[in-house]
């Protein structure tokens, strides 16, 4: 099977979703985490479509795509997956999922367990919130209904270590500039989405097929110590990476080298 480069946009439930596909060979999945779109792929891009049919998708809320009603549940974004997947009669791929990504991966897991060839976990985890981190999404809905820009310099900001925000201003500032052209309202819905997620880390145990967990061993967002007991839980093949939340900026040759091997 051979993908032509496909830009293309498809209704879901009469909101329309944008989305890629390019390459030949075996599906790869890429799905980005809140508040980045597909665009946050493309380092990664021109080696993979070499030999894998690579898609890559705006999840609601997100890049190009609306937003579908007031809450993005985990499992609404997978139906959203799927939905483009089965139009184009891709019947089973490698997902790789970037933090909220991942969320959305293992919730198609859950659904289409026969679909999936391979899971990776890139700067995620199968965990539900803790109870501080619901409260802290809840003060964070305040901030943004208020302020958005505030909310939005910060929760980007908020990815990196202190030690490497300024290393990494332009990636900051880039990524800035395209969130504050998602919809108040999908950022909202998405959070809302997020928040109330449910804990898959039985769901992780239980896929049988390749499984991996990619962890930046400064991530701010979920400690490593964290990480290293879901991978043992689940029994997933841990990768240790050296940086933070970002890994694909702060590491990206770490993360291509296991694309090549293993995505």
């Amino acid at each position: 099977m051979r993908f032509e480069y496909i830009k293309m946009i498809l209704n879901y439930n009469n909101t329309p979703i944008y989305y890629e596909i390019q390459g030949k060979g075996p599906a790869l999945v890429l799905l980005h985490g809140f508040l980045e779109s597909i665009t946050m792929w493309e380092p990664l891009i021109p080696k993979t479509i070499e030999n894998k049919t690579v898609i890559t998708i705006d999840l609601p809320g997100h890049g190009k795509s609306g937003c579908i009603g007031k809450v993005h549940s985990m499992e609404l974004m997978a139906e959203v997956v799927h939905y483009i997947l089965k139009y184009h009669t891709i019947k089973s791929a490698t997902f790789m999922g970037h933090s909220m990504g991942g969320y959305v991966a293992l919730a198609y897991a859950e659904m289409y367990d026969a679909e999936v060839n391979t899971l990776i976990l890139l700067n995620s985890t199968p965990a539900e919130d803790s109870a501080d981190r619901k409260r802290n999404r809840d003060r964070l809905l305040k901030v943004i209904s208020s302020n958005p820009n505030a909310f939005i310099e910060m929760a980007i900001r908020n990815l990196f270590t202190e030690e490497t925000q300024e290393k990494y201003a332009s990636e900051i500032q880039k990524m800035k500039n395209e969130a504050l052209k998602f919809p108040i309202e999908g950022i909202i819905a998405t959070i809302k989405g997020m928040k109330n997620r449910k804990d898959r880390t039985l769901i992780l145990k239980k896929f049988s097929k390749e499984k991996y967990m990619i962890c930046g061993i400064h991530d701010p967002i979920i400690p490593f110590k964290d990480s290293e007991t879901l991978a043992t839980l689940s029994g997933s093949e841990l990768i240790k990476v050296n940086g933070g939340h970002m890994s694909l900026i702060e590491n990206y040759d770490e993360i291509e080298n296991f694309n090549k091997v293993k995505a």
